[in-house]
């Protein structure tokens, strides 16, 4: 499936320094894993984290007498793949814009790494490993699941509409928090509704810093994000954008059967959260993507905070 010609496989400028696919990937792999970001462990994380939330309140709920590890594991391998899926499908849709931004230009689809008809072929492959993975749950939840595609499959034309592609994100990564509360519930309520919200809210909060590294490039090639939207404010809004998804969270929690165990180890989360905002200066190099970054030891957190409530 390599591409013929392509030309030899260069590093890509926002992927970190000494990532696995650059130092033992072999060549014929290292574009198709940079077009799928398994050079970048994080995403995945923020993608599972919603999952894990709704599996441990729902696991906090009376679900089940054990914490559920096989569903655990399928989605820890379904977010894997589904958000490299999301990935390449939204490379192929930004290609011309991706030449245009220094950040992403050397990305596999705009290089000349991967060819538009091969980055298809390698989309249909991951999403059919997606759906072999939804299978393996309960009816309702592959239903669920499924729905979740036409979200992934209209945020990339977002930025080009709107000045909040980051709430379109939201509603899409937050996805898994439905999921995984339905996985063991087979069906829906209002504490995995609450939880959902509050993961878009987090969402749109962490991916408006994420902008913020781009907005100069952005406001050039026209692209349209919150982080220029909110300017100057933008600090002040995540905050607001923070404490509402953690009161979503708390409500979620506590209406899931969750105690003053959960209140005080949520603390730890929203301490963070609150350092971000606190020191977020987009003018220092690197300070956005530091910030950005930390929000893998929020859902960490907020996740053992759930499950510690569950063995208490």
């Amino acid at each position: 499936m390599s591409d013929t010609n392509f030309p030899r496989p260069g590093k890509v400028a926002d992927a970190p320094a000494g990532n696995w696919v650059d130092q033992y990937a072999p060549p014929w792999l290292k574009p198709y894993a940079r077009l799928a970001r398994w050079d970048r462990l994080l995403p995945f994380w923020l993608l599972f984290w919603p999952c894990a939330f709704g599996l441990s309140l729902a696991s906090l709920a009376g679900a089940g007498l054990g914490l559920p590890w096989r569903e655990a594991i399928l989605m820890l391998f379904g977010s894997v793949v589904m958000r490299g899926a999301g990935c390449t499908f939204n490379d192929i849709v930004d290609r011309d814009i991706d030449t245009k931004v220094a950040r992403t230009r050397s990305r596999p689809i705009p290089s000349g790494q991967v060819s538009v008809r091969n980055a298809a072929i390698f989309l249909g492959l991951q999403a059919l490993v997606g759906l072999l993975i939804v299978l393996q749950f309960n009816i309702f939840t592959i239903i669920l699941a499924i729905a979740s595609l036409a979200l992934v499959a209209i945020y990339p034309f977002m930025k080009r509409v709107t000045w909040w592609p980051q709430a379109f994100l939201g509603l899409a990564f937050s996805w898994g928090a439905l999921v995984g509360w339905s996985a063991l519930m087979g069906g829906l309520s209002v504490v995995p509704l609450l939880l959902y919200f509050g993961c878009i809210l987090w969402t749109i909060g962490y991916d408006t810093i994420y902008a913020m590294q781009d907005v100069e490039d952005d406001a050039l090639v026209g692209i349209k994000s919150t982080a220029l939207l909110f300017g100057r404010r933008a600090r002040a809004i995540v905050a607001g954008f923070y404490a509402a998804a953690w009161l979503f969270w708390l409500a979620a929690a506590i209406m899931a059967g969750g105690g003053i165990l959960y209140f005080v180890l949520s603390l730890v989360p929203a301490g963070l959260l609150a350092w971000q905002v606190q020191s977020l200066d987009a003018r220092l190099p690197g300070n956005a993507l530091a910030r950005f970054r930390s929000n893998h030891l929020v859902g960490l957190a907020l996740a053992l905070a759930m499950l510690a409530e569950w063995v208490w």
